[in-house]
């Protein structure tokens, strides 16, 4: 390909055909030379050499005839490698997001036979949460009644030195009481989050499967 003499101008051939006044066997020497041409100010500037006013600008490595052989683009700003090194952290990130998805898929997958085995082992766990919450439930029931005979008998004594026993009885059920809440608040919440997890779990359980060819 020519010269474009249109995208160029005048000054550009001007330097082209500066650059190849060479003597007669410069003819036979073109192939290896290249000629750097660079864009100032809307006009080319050319050399044998990568002219001063050429770094740090786009170039181009072309033949004395006018072939570009190369383009080589303009070095990067601080602010475009900064940019570029956002943009990898960005797909790595999202490359690792999606090599643990597919491996929290395929361990799913492995987990579950099929959906009914899925949701019996969801009703087994909610089974024994419930059978524990229950138990817990009795136990702080127990408490409550033993403490309600306790403060009866201290207000019906007389005995100072019984109502002082009592009374320490009374505190120790109170904080038995508290502690037998707080046990079966935790419990609740570990059952709602059992819930939790194995809606989860059937919900992508059943979009993996879904998107299994036949």
């Amino acid at each position: 390909m020519g010269l474009r003499r249109a995208e160029y101008g005048l000054a550009g051939l001007a330097c082209l055909l500066a650059l190849s006044a060479w003597p007669g066997e410069a003819a036979a020497q073109e192939g290896g030379r290249t000629i750097y041409c660079c864009d100032v100010g809307g006009q080319p500037v050319c050399g044998d050499i990568l002219p001063a006013a050429c770094y740090g600008r786009a170039y181009r490595e072309m033949s004395p005839s006018g072939v570009v052989r190369r383009t080589v683009s303009a070095p990067l700003t601080a602010e475009e490698i900064a940019r570029r090194a956002e943009t990898e952290r960005q797909r790595r990130a999202e490359e690792a997001d999606r090599l643990r998805q597919l491996r929290l898929d395929q361990a799913l997958l492995e987990t579950y036979r099929s959906l009914k085995d899925l949701d019996s082992r969801r009703d087994r766990e909610l089974r024994d949460l419930d059978r524990s919450i229950r138990e817990l439930r009795e136990r702080e029931s127990e408490l409550i009644e033993r403490q309600q005979v306790l403060i009866g008998e201290a207000t019906r004594t007389e005995d100072s030195g019984v109502a002082a026993s009592l009374e320490e009885d009374i505190r120790t059920l109170d904080s038995e009481i508290v502690t037998q809440s707080r046990i079966i608040a935790a419990k609740l919440r570990e059952r709602n989050a059992v819930l939790d997890r194995f809606e989860e779990h059937r919900r992508r359980y059943v979009e993996l499967i879904s998107a299994t060819p036949d």
